[in-house]
This record gives C-alpha cells, structure tokens and sequence, in this order.
C-alpha cells in the first residue's frame, strides 16, 4: 500500500511518546519523544540496533510496561479516537488480541509449556467472541491450517515443546491473528529461525496481512527483512526517531548519518572479501543520553553544536523526515 496508504486516516498514530524506567541508579529514557503514524493495510518496519527503543515501543503501545519500574511519562497512542494511555486495564484487555495483536520475539518463553497449542488459542477466541469451547475449539484448527501448520487437529492437542521453533512461530501468529485484529505488531519475528523458515514466515506474515486487511507493525535489526516486505520504515536511535521515509527512498538515499552507518556495515557482493565496515561504539546508556543529538559521539560528521543542538526531524525530501541539519554532507550512502 502506502504513498501514506493512499494519503487515508491513520489507524494508530503516536505521538510525543515517552516511556522511562525508574530504577536504582536513575532513569532510563527508553522512548524518549517518539513520533509516528500506521495506516490501514501497511507494513511499517521499525529498524535499529539493539537497545534503540523499539520493543519498549511496542510494549508500550499494548499496555505491557512492567510498572514499576516502567512509566509512560507523556505523549499519546490514539487508536481511532481513543488514547491507549487513558484507557483503563480492563478496557485494554478488550483491545489486547481484538484490535491489536502481537508477535514476541521468543516463541519458546512467550507460549504456555502446560497448555496444549489448542487451549491457547481457544483461550483468545473465548475471552473476545461469543462462541462456545467447541466452536472456539474448530476455529483454532482452522488457524493453524491456515498459518501452515500440517495436521492441524493433532498439533491443536500438543504441547509447546513439541513443536519446532517454525512451528511454534507459526502458532503463535495464529495466537496472535485468529480474532482478526487490524493491526499486528511483530516483534523480530524471524530472530532464532534459519534462513528457510524466516523466509517462509515473512511470506505467511505478508499473505495473511492482505487477507486479513490489516496493519503490520515489525520491528527488526535485518534491513534485508525491511527489503522484502516494508512499505515505508522508521530508524530508531537511542530512544528516538532519526529517519522515517517509504522503503524505495530510504535504500536509495539514506539520510541520516546513523542510517547510512547501518547499510555500510551490511554484507555486499561489491565489496566482497572486504572488512564489514562497524560503527563505531556502542548506543548509549539510556541513563545517561550524550547532549544533543545522541549519535554524535559515533557520528563521522559530527561537528561542535551537535553536542549542543537536539535535531528535530525536518523533510529531507517529500514524505522522507531526517533528524540531522548536516545530512546533506554526509556523502553517499553506500
């Protein structure tokens, strides 16, 4: 989709929003400012390494935050014309795998070792239709033939353990779709599979999310994932959003330092048999954010009053925001 998914309404849209940690030795600035819309039938990727604020992100926009320590200290996530963060927990458990949905990282930690693949499912669909155990029963089957899984009936009454990590993914993504939320955020969904199964659930990931007609929100470190199913990507750095522009203009003309950072450190058959290039360092402490902008101390175009100047996302180019004033000199993007 996309072009702003056809320049419609978003249907989840953040704004300002800020999620600290409190802990012993300070505050932890994980989401710090964070801006940005999702629009119907769109698969928007949020990129960045790790510790950049994306799965707090995502925690946050489900209600998830483990408080305390966790606080969502401002902003809002307005599905529609209701702000996520007014709504009480009960309210939030009916919006919890009906409106929204998600994909956790681990299948292992995230599916009940004591509860058959079925119960799990039957659970989801019980606490939000109106249908008995055994409808609820056959349409679990009907979700895990759906999300490829062979033999649906039986693995419905397997355990967790019994089942691949493909497997396991597979059913969590049934978990996660069966009362067709309209938008699903995945959260590194391919991350412990090999490379034939992540290809296999990114393509299942894409064909259930034009059935189903709904928003994919993924977040992920593989710019190659980004690739093959993203219509438009956000770059996160240290709590913030540097770079946000559809998926085209952003391999083609990188902006923000940060970004460029990224593609140069990925494998390429131009430069085969050369060093990866890294980026220097490593993204900083949440407690204790540089000043300025947060890049600076591993940014090869840094100057004086970046320490002194928080960058604000400005249009580099149409619907293509960069949050550095000096991108322009920071050479080609490869």
């Amino acid at each position: 989709m996309s072009a702003e998914a056809a320049a419609g309404r978003p249907l989840l849209s953040i704004r300002d929003l800020r999620t600290y940690f409190h802990t012993s030795d300070g505050i932890a600035r994980s989401v710090d400012g964070v801006s940005f819309d999702i629009f119907p039938g769109e698969t928007l990727a949020v990129v960045g390494e790790s510790g950049c604020g994306k799965s707090v992100t995502a925690f946050t926009i489900m209600g998830l935050v483990p408080v305390p320590p966790g606080r969502v200290e401002g902003g809002e996530i307005l599905l529609g014309d209701r702000d996520l963060l007014k709504l009480p927990e009960s309210a939030m458990r009916d919006v919890r795998g009906n409106d929204i949905s998600m994909v956790f990282q681990e299948p292992m930690t995230s599916l009940n070792p004591i509860l058959t693949i079925g119960r799990q499912i039957s659970e989801a669909i019980l606490r939000h239709k109106d249908v008995t155990k055994v409808e609820a029963r056959r349409l679990s089957i009907e979700m895990l033939s759906r999300v490829g899984i062979p033999s649906p009936e039986r693995r419905a009454d397997e355990y967790p353990h019994q089942l691949s990590g493909g497997m396991k993914q597979r059913a969590m993504i049934a978990m996660a779709l069966v009362c067709r939320p309209r938008l699903l955020i995945a959260d590194e969904p391919t991350t412990a599979l090999d490379v034939t199964i992540q290809s296999q659930i990114l393509d299942l990931l894409n064909d259930l999310r034009e059935e189903f007609e709904m928003s994919v929100l993924l977040i992920t470190h593989d710019l190659g994932v980004v690739a093959e199913v993203a219509d438009r990507v956000i770059v996160m750095y240290a709590g913030k959003v540097v770079e946000s522009a559809g998926v085209v203009d952003l391999f083609e003309r990188p902006g923000h330092p940060y970004t460029r950072a990224l593609f140069r450190s990925l494998p390429s058959l131009e430069h085969r048999g050369e060093a990866l290039q890294v980026i220097p360092g490593n993204v900083p402490n949440p407690l204790d954010f540089p000043s300025g902008c947060r890049f600076r101390t591993r940014c090869p175009i840094a100057r004086p009053e970046c320490a002194t100047t928080d960058p604000q996302l400005i249009e580099a180019a149409p619907r293509h925001l960069v949050a550095c004033p000096f991108s322009s000199d920071g050479g080609d993007a490869q």
